[in-house]
Order: C-alpha cells, then structure tokens, then sequence
C-alpha cells in the first residue's frame, strides 16, 4: 500500500504544486495515481464526478493523475465564512459549521473519515501522493490533528518536509521543525526538499548540508522556481495579493478581492490571453476608472461581502462604471450582488438577515438550506460552454426573462439587464471554454488569442513534472513510498 506525504514548513510554500507535479511524474512513470489532502481549507472549490466538492487543488492534482476528481480526494474541507467560522465539508456534503470554539474537539472526530476514504483510494492505485495543511511545527494544534501528522501516523504515511527558500530563513524553518515537533512526528520525516530557488543551486549547497546535519534528515532535491505555475489554478486567496495590474495599454478586467472570496479561479483563463490584463483590486484601493469589465466574483459570505463592497466604496466605482455604459458580470455570489435585495432568513451564511443589492438587476435572492452542487453545460452567446455550479439559494425576478445562458435540458441560467450591459451567472468556469472566452472578449472590442486553456493547464502541469525529474530524486521518493 504505497503512498507518501508532503508536508511543509509553513502555508504557501507549494505543496499543492509539489504534489500536483509528483503525481504527473508518477503517471509518467507508468504508475497508477491518487491525489489526496486529508483537512483543506478553502473557498475555492471544485465539483466532483459523485456530486460532491473538494478543494480546487485537489482536483488540479487529479488533473495531473489523469482521473476524474472525486470526494475521497479531500474528505475534509473547511470553508471559511468569517473570522472564526467556517462550513464543514466531509465527503463532499455540507455537515454543518466549525467555530473558534468547537473546531479542536469536532476535527479530532472527522480522523476515521478521512481514513476510510484514504483507504477507498489506496485500494484504486499504485501510489497515494498525500498534502498536508499549513505546518507540522504548529504544535499548539497537534492535540485533534487530522492535517499532518495525525494522519500521517494513523496511516503510516512517511513525510517529505518542503521549505521555502524564497521567503527567507529556510534552513531555521527546517530546522526548526525539527526541534519543535515531538520525536515520534519527527520519526515519521525522512527527509526534506527546498522549493521555489531562484539562482545557481550551487550557492546553497552549504546550507542544504547544515540542513542535513542539524537535522539528521536526507535531502531530495533543490526545486528551482517553477514559473510554469502561473498558467496552473490557484487555490489559496494569499496569492491574490500579489497579483496587480500593469501595461495600461492592455484591455483591463477588474475584479474586487472581498473578503470572502470564493472559486477565484474563474478568471484564471482571461489572464493568459495576450493584451488582458486582470487586476484583483485589493482593499483599500479603487477600481481602475479605465476597467473595461468589472467582475464581481463568487462569495462564500454574500451579505456580508456585499457590505464590504459598500465599506470600501466599490459601490460608487460600479455604479459609476454602469453610467459609463461599460459590462459588469457577477458570477455566482456576485450575481447575487447585482439585484435588488439577497435574504437570509435561516442565517446559512451568517446572522439570519438581509440586505439590499447593488440594484443593476431586477431580482432578488432568497438563500435557502439546499446546495447546488452539479457539473453543467450549454450555450452563452451563441457559444457552447461547460462548467459547474455551487452555490445556496434561488434568484428570481423580471431580468431572468433574459438569461445569460441556457444550460442542457434547456433550463435558463442567470439574468441580463436589458441593454445586456449587466450579466450574472451561478456558472462557474465559464472561461475555461475558448469560444465562449472568445465571444465575451470580442464583446469587449478585443480580439482573443482563443488558446485551449485546458491544454495549456496539461502542458503547464508535464513541464513542472519534467522539472521536478530533473531536480528532485523521484526514484528515492518512490523507494520510501514502497517500502
């Protein structure tokens, strides 16, 4: 029963990518693969082939194994709806919320779900390549652990510890680790890997061997930075804020970072056309007056993201948008935003209540208990798309009369208002689709390089594996898995 785990130092330091690449490698070999991450947190989110949902990387990493995504995949997902309270996803179905206050007690409960649908994947293939979350060395939650090495010791799973050399102070990050974990997790190490290194590796081999020595651990391999990764959809919203527009002789699409974001990945496609520029306007600035689309994105808390919209004034900058005569798409949460009022009597998402909408659509959004959870199709502007939908709640009202798309079966999607100006949308990946990316960018008086974005994922993900063939001792990586 073959698997082994990447954990790593710290958030952010490319585990998912890592695992992502090492399954593409494995599938290279000729082995059979599972992608599995045990606890994620996260608000962007995937549709799964069993009509579930799964973290957004675990399904990139399915991707990179050549299988359809599934629930097993991430038993556990925590989707956070505000400071101290998140949605509890297990297998796929939404079980209720985790706070501040209950989230050790109940996440020490969910280990036998995750091990049962480990154990479902362990018996499907020849090697499970396992992420953990966040860092080993945060032993102030290690007591309920089902991340890192709570699971990894109730599978027997060995760990590869990965540091991130490009933030700085990876050989105390490593060794750090190390000395903070208790004996029986560092037990379970077996060695280590430097990722994201800019520059000749040679000018680390003295620290790669300090790692070693204070560490006792082996090391596998320097990554070097793997810029193929801007073409791959990305999970965590901390990558958001790295992201700011340049070049204002491109078609500029703005797009707010609420608070609450959610299946950011939806633009992802429109920033690999030449000549687009997609900025993500973080709080605390306007949004560009030279946008030529604003895009309202998908919200894992709509009302209050839409009074965050408000507290930052990206409620004038809209308004004066739409006056300029310029579209304005909301997808999902967004579309939500759009109409006259959103409801949420039952508090699904937060304090039962309601708000009044931005008004550029005449409808209104009641929020219900039921989730939609299903892949789709069908056709938007004359074009055919797929995609899914996940979202809480019905939307209705006179503007629905012209919808955004009809999805198969012939079932209207979505509202217009009725210049066509102001579209909304509970389709999600709309974009991934060429034609349709096409159409909508023709639209906006740009001609689109109409690249398959698909393809252009599979490529970015085979030369990541071809990196890592190069880089990192995969034949000992497979030797530990095996043994």
């Amino acid at each position: 029963m073959a698997a082994i785990m990447l954990q790593g130092t710290g958030s952010d330091v490319g585990k998912s990518l890592l695992v992502a690449g090492l399954c593409r490698a494995l599938v290279r070999r000729g082995y059979s693969v599972r992608p599995f991450k045990p606890q994620n947190m996260s608000n962007n989110a995937a549709v799964t082939a069993d009509g579930g949902e799964i973290g957004r990387a675990q399904a990139l990493q399915a991707m990179a194994a050549g299988i359809e995504p599934h629930t097993d995949m991430n038993p556990v997902l925590l989707k956070p709806q505000a400071d101290r309270t998140s949605q509890l996803v297990v297998h796929g179905q939404v079980r209720g919320k985790l706070g501040s206050e209950n989230f050790r007690s109940a996440r020490g409960e969910l280990l036998e779900a995750v091990l049962t649908s480990y154990r479902r994947l362990q018996a499907q293939c020849d090697i499970v390549v396992v992420e953990g979350a966040g860092s080993p060395a945060e032993v102030n939650l290690r007591a309920g652990d089902i991340a890192n090495m709570g699971f990894a010791r109730a599978a027997n799973v060995p760990v590869i510890l990965v540091g991130d050399i490009d933030r700085g102070g990876v050989i105390a990050a490593v060794a750090g680790t190390r000395a903070v974990i208790d004996p029986a997790d560092a037990a379970m190490i077996r060695g280590f890997l430097i990722n994201k290194f800019r520059g000749d590796p040679a000018l680390f081999e003295d620290g790669y061997r300090h790692i070693e020595q204070l560490t006792g651990w082996k090391g596998f391999g320097v990554i070097p930075w793997l810029g193929q990764a801007s073409r791959l959809p990305s999970e965590d919203a901390v990558v958001l804020e790295r992201r700011q527009g340049v070049g204002h002789e491109k078609l500029l699409i703005a797009c707010p970072i609420l608070p609450r974001i959610a299946n950011f990945d939806d633009l992802d496609p429109l920033k690999l056309e030449p000549g687009v520029e997609v900025m993500m306007v973080p709080p605390g600035q306007p949004i560009p007056a030279e946008a030529a689309l604003i895009i309202l994105p998908g919200s894992k808390a709509t009302i209050a993201d839409l009074q965050a919209v408000r507290d930052q004034g990206w409620d004038i900058d809209i308004l004066a948008h739409r006056r300029r005569g310029r579209p304005i798409l909301g997808i999902c949460g967004g579309y939500q935003m759009l109409g006259r009022r959103i409801d949420d009597p039952d508090g699904i998402e937060g304090p039962p209540g309601g708000i009044e909408g931005l008004g550029l659509l005449d409808v209104e959004t009641r929020l219900t208990q039921v989730k939609t959870l299903e892949r789709t199709g069908g056709t938007a502007m004359g074009q055919a798309f797929s995609g899914y939908e996940m979202h809480v709640g019905r939307t209705d009202g006179a503007d629905c009369a012209r919808p955004f798309a009809m999805l198969e079966g012939g079932r209207p999607d979505g509202a217009s208002s009725g210049d066509g100006t102001v579209m909304g949308t509970y389709v999600h990946g709309l974009f991934a689709s060429t034609a349709l990316r096409a159409a909508f960018l023709s639209r906006l008086g740009h001609e689109a390089a109409s690249e398959d974005y698909q393809a252009s994922v599979h490529e970015a993900l085979d030369q990541i594996a071809m990196q890592l063939e190069e880089h990192v001792d995969v034949q000992a990586l497979i030797r530990i898995a095996t043994a």
